[in-house]
């Protein structure tokens, strides 16, 4: 099967690189196209893997909210039980 032909006006120019990208300048303009893992806190109270400035999941068993204060008050005295 073949691809459809556009037909464009005659005063149209399409973009075409006039040399071939090196291996350096490709190199250079991908180095920022790399994946990077996300930042990640351990929750002291249960453990678990949470994003930074985030509520914990747990927040009904564990009750830690941003690393400091304590979001539910029944969790605080489960723990000191």
């Amino acid at each position: 099967m073949e691809t459809p032909v556009i037909p464009l006006p005659e005063n149209a120019f399409v973009a075409v690189p006039k040399r071939r990208k090196s291996i350096s300048a490709k190199g250079m303009r991908r180095s920022h196209d790399f994946l990077v893992a996300p930042a990640l806190n351990v929750c002291p109270q249960c453990k678990r893997a949470v994003p930074p400035h985030k509520v914990c999941e747990l927040v009904e068993e564990c009750g830690n909210v941003q690393r400091s204060k304590p979001h539910n008050p029944l969790a605080k005295e489960k723990a000191k039980k």
